[in-house]
């Protein structure tokens, strides 16, 4: 097995642990300071990625090594539970609690990229000649080079995929189908009784399955591609794309 290959699927799968770890402590967080301690309960208000494990395995661990080692990103999932009655009685809380995840998300690819304007500006950090991006690539391809040193390179290459895999969670989280977080969100636009038949409507197995197909359709079909140019533009406007 190629080390740099193994390496690189190591710093994605952290970089994927601590994006979804702090998503799903936003919402554990906020729900407690709304009123529902059910997440606080199951330990999930917290950054230690333990809790958000042995809750999701399968998401967090086993899917992401899975894909990864198929050719893709290691990408998963996880969740934090909460109390339906609670959602129900206070939608626009629920509402909130849903924004805070994707919030979570970009506060890390604002300060990711941050991090990388500095590098870049003040110089230890450089842009590469070259880049190239895709759905799967993205992350691979959009490291900055620091010039003559291992630590540096690792450290450029898990900015880079901290800024692009957090903006792809970002936008995807986004999407109005349940059971991502913009189906709730929406609720923050709607009246308490409308808010509340909607939920009861949209929050079933089987409208949560048929919106995640939708959902991942969308956003392979639709999404994906331009989201994928825009991280690479926004990172680096002024170098060759392939």
């Amino acid at each position: 097995m190629d080390s740099n290959f193994l390496a690189f699927g190591i710093t994605c799968y952290l970089v994927l642990l601590v994006s979804t770890v702090l998503h799903e402590a936003a919402h554990a967080y906020v729900a407690m300071k709304f009123g529902d301690l059910t997440a606080y309960y199951g330990g999930q208000v917290s950054l230690n990625p333990m809790p958000h494990i042995e809750r999701e395995p399968v998401g967090l661990v086993a899917v992401p090594i899975i894909c990864y080692f198929l050719g893709g990103a290691p990408l998963g999932w996880a969740s934090a539970p909460y109390n339906v009655a609670w959602a129900d009685r206070y939608p626009k809380r629920s509402a909130l609690m849903a924004l805070a995840g994707p919030l979570a998300n970009l506060f890390l690819a604002i300060s990711a990229y941050t991090i990388i304007m500095f590098g870049l500006h003040d110089g230890w950090l450089t842009h590469p000649q070259r880049v190239s991006g895709g759905l799967i690539g993205l992350t691979q391809f959009t490291s900055p080079v620091a010039e003559d040193s291992h630590i540096m390179i690792g450290v450029a290459t898990t900015l880079s995929i901290f800024f692009s895999l957090n903006v792809l969670l970002f936008i995807f989280n986004l999407i109005p189908v349940p059971p991502l977080d913009g189906s709730s969100i929406i609720k923050l636009f709607m009246s308490e009784d409308m808010a509340r038949r909607y939920q009861v409507v949209a929050w079933t197995p089987i409208n949560s399955l048929i919106g995640l197909m939708i959902a991942l359709s969308v956003y392979n079909f639709h999404i994906a591609k331009y989201l994928s140019w825009f991280v690479l533009k926004v990172l680096y406007p002024d170098i060759e794309y392939s």
